[in-house]
């Protein structure tokens, strides 16, 4: 073996001889002994060299085995280093306490070699043991992580695709999502300077916001294109229909979040669900008021007005950035709410 892959193994003592005669039996199974005279010296050494297991004295001047011990457990980083005590006392509560700390075994002196070894041998497999079963499910659990990020991969790509047939028959262009995505994250960075919405709005809120937009409409899927594109006043039946594509929406992201629990997934569905309710609670189709409404469905519906306004329809023409933001101010408090459409006035520049 490679005496860089030796254990080493650290022998506390505050008696010269005790430490001597372990160090011999230790060298005699041709592992690597490190000698310390008490608690304090030992913490010095481990900080420098990790040993695979620890020979501790319970009693000794400065810092005491248990103490040692104490410190070691409360380590993440040492906690997992198996101490096997050694003292004169064959007590129970001497035994019990050294275990109650986090000891893994106790060794009376005087020592016994063949003892000594044994328990040492014993305490270095199970280790090595432990170790070896630690890393394999690390690696197990980075293949797992690999697995669900694909997945999710996976998700975004068939949601995104149910959205671009959604997009289609509704009439909309491509650029009208890529313009509600990239306003939304603009708009929601803004909120994050409002003394209200600093401590709602995090950073992961605003990157989240941003891919979850565009499944605003996810639930038109089911709506008829020609009743989606129709110039006509809609039928009684059919503004009932339409007004369907929000719970259709929410159900579909619904099912694929029994699967997994995602913040994504639980925005866009808040998001598909409640787009379409007013700030005075005249919406659909919960009639929710005021900040009962999700606040990303508010940032969405407020960004999805804007763009669509500040867009050319086939029955209209586009609204200038002053027309559209006098349009907003007009529903301000009643579609929307008011505190948005105001930062959205102070940032109009910033949109797209």
């Amino acid at each position: 073996m490679d005496r860089r892959d030796t254990p080493w193994i650290l022998i506390v003592d505050d008696v010269e001889t005790n430490r001597f005669v372990l160090r011999n039996i230790i060298t005699d199974m041709g592992l690597q002994p490190i000698l310390a005279e008490n608690g304090v010296q030992a913490l010095r050494i481990v900080e420098r060299h990790r040993p695979q297991l620890i020979l501790l004295d319970v009693s000794m001047p400065e810092m005491d085995g248990y103490e040692f011990c104490r410190l070691m457990k409360e380590d993440p980083v040492t906690r997992d280093i198996p101490i096997i005590f050694i003292s004169a006392y064959d007590e129970p509560d001497d035994i019990i306490t050294g275990f109650s700390l986090g000891g893994e075994d106790y060794i009376t002196k005087p020592f016994i070699q063949e003892v000594v070894q044994a328990r040492v041998s014993t305490h270095l497999k199970l280790h090595q043991a432990a170790q070896e079963l630690a890393e394999t499910n690390r690696r197990l659990q980075a293949s797992v992580n690999e697995q669900l990020i694909q997945m999710e991969k996976e998700k975004k790509k068939v949601l995104y695709a149910m959205v671009s047939v959604a997009r289609k028959s509704a009439g909309y262009d491509e650029d009208h999502m890529e313009r509600l995505q990239y306003n939304s994250k603009v708009f929601s960075r803004a909120m994050q300077l409002s003394p209200k919405y600093e401590d709602l709005v995090s950073d992961s809120f605003v990157e989240t916001i941003s891919i979850a937009a565009p499944l605003q409409d996810l639930g038109n899927v089911a709506i008829p294109s020609e009743i989606l594109t129709k110039t006509e006043r809609l039928t009684k039946d059919e503004v009932e229909l339409i007004h369907t594509h929000t719970t259709v929406g929410a159900d579909i992201l619904k099912d694929v979040l029994a699967d997994d629990y995602n913040d994504f997934i639980q925005m866009s569905m808040e998001i598909a669900h409640y787009h379409h309710e007013n700030w005075d609670g005249s919406g659909y189709p919960c009639g929710l008021k005021g900040d009962a409404i999700p606040l990303a469905a508010q940032v969405v519906a407020l960004m999805g007005a804007f763009c669509a306004l500040t867009e050319s329809r086939g029955y209209r023409s586009s609204y200038s950035r002053e027309d559209t933001l006098e349009i907003l101010d007009l529903e301000s408090g009643v579609k929307f709410n008011p505190e948005l459409v105001d930062i959205c006035k102070k940032i109009s520049r910033q949109l797209h």
